[in-house]
């Protein structure tokens, strides 16, 4: 098993627990406030299909939002013990492969950390010198329409640290980074970047107990405030409200409040300008609503759940039209399927989108919705159940 299928496992759910009874710590849970049937409802996501090059497995992947192609990371077990390994590019509009950017057949893999800035590409290279010795290098694809590798990104970090997020911050020159720490410390860190330039901010060390622990916390980045905004369960524990925290990636400052829902923080996005943040949560099947600002906020259950399996993943938000979508792998408004759930920023519920089949059962890397807003469009991963397509939507 490779080393980033062990980190990355991190992200899989607890098992089914049955259905709970809901509460938050300091604000009432409500019902959402319009149903299913209130919002506008897609019979079926688009038809167009992105296909791996090489039927391999989707390592990560994003959509430029400024431009008209997409990049995806694939990896496939091939005869030798090998694994053949590939960044493409891809048409947004029709789904097919524009070109292969890099092409491996070793041990190694590549992995789409996300596009920043203006149309920038990070795409990781994890090149296996021996079990447990990966060296990290970061390529630039800039911008994605060069569909080449012509940069590097070079953050401070030892071969004890590693990348666990980069805030995906389309139109800001300056990306948010959260760092594992693989020694028995594990002291994570934040620190801000630019990554066309290669400057970083300070290097700021999380030692609140209540992300030292269990699965990686949810990270977003507050590009107004230059804060990143961590979500984590409280003390590890799947049965309490979760908790809410903002780093400023200046000065150091460390601040956290009570969240609201249950347990793991599954998804977390947030709109810069008004600073109000969505989550989802693992227990109890809900979707949150914060004001970053006053650290207040409300849990609703999405729509039609009864029970864990309905739980809510990624969260995107889209700043143009003022949207927060919510991925939910296993449908409770359609009778198969997934669902991408759209609402506004007082947690009213706009569009469900149904059609769909994504998954992070067999996910490397966990499910992600990518948006191009100023149309209105995004992809998703699936429908194939080896995590080799991706699917368009619009809404």
């Amino acid at each position: 098993m490779r080393e980033v299928e062990v980190r990355d496992r991190a992200f899989l759910k607890f098992g089914m627990l049955g259905t709970l009874m809901v509460f938050c710590w300091f604000s009432v849970t409500r019902v959402v406030a319009q149903s299913p049937g209130d919002a506008r409802v897609r019979g079926a996501a688009d038809t167009t299909i992105v296909n791996t090059k090489f039927g391999g497995q989707i390592f990560g992947f994003d959509i430029d939002q400024n431009g008209t192609e997409g990049v995806l990371a694939e990896a496939k077990d091939v005869a030798g013990g090998n694994v053949l390994a590939a960044v493409e590019t891809f048409d947004q509009k029709t789904g097919k492969i524009l070109k292969v950017i890099a092409q491996t057949q070793t041990q190694d893999d590549f992995v789409t950390q996300g596009i920043v800035g203006k149309s920038v590409a990070i795409i990781e290279d994890e090149h296996v010198i021996s079990l447990f010795n990966v060296k990290r290098v970061f390529g630039l694809m800039n911008p994605l329409s060069s569909n080449s590798l012509n940069g590097s990104w070079k953050p401070p970090l030892d071969k004890k640290h590693i990348v666990g997020a980069v805030s995906r911050s389309q139109g800001s020159d300056t990306a948010a980074v959260f760092v594992e720490d693989l020694t028995q410390n594990f002291t994570p860190t934040v620190f801000s970047t630019n990554v066309v330039t290669n400057t970083f901010g300070p290097m700021i060390p999380i030692t609140d107990e209540n992300f030292t622990s269990g699965s990686n916390p949810a990270l977003a980045y507050d590009t107004g405030t230059n804060q990143a905004v961590l979500a984590h369960s409280t003390l590890g524990n799947p049965f309490v409200p979760p908790v809410i925290a903002l780093v400023d990636l200046k000065t150091g400052e460390f601040t956290s409040f009570n969240g609201a829902g249950l347990g793991d923080v599954n998804g977390l996005a947030v709109d810069s300008e008004t600073h109000v943040a969505c989550t989802t949560t693992e227990i109890d099947f809900s979707v949150q609503f914060y004001d970053l600002t006053t650290h207040t906020g409300f849990s609703q259950i999405l729509p039609n759940a009864q029970n864990q399996l309905f739980s809510g993943t990624d969260v995107q938000f889209d700043p143009i039209n003022k949207l927060f979508l919510v991925g939910q792998p296993v449908s409770s408004s359609a009778p198969t399927g997934s669902t991408i759930y759209v609402f506004d920023e007082l947690g009213n519920l706009k569009e469900t989108i149904n059609g769909f089949s994504f998954s992070n059962r067999s996910n490397v890397i966990p499910m992600h919705i990518a948006l191009h807003p100023s149309n209105r469009t995004g992809y998703v991963d699936g429908p194939a159940s080896n995590v080799s397509q991706l699917q368009s939507f619009s809404y």
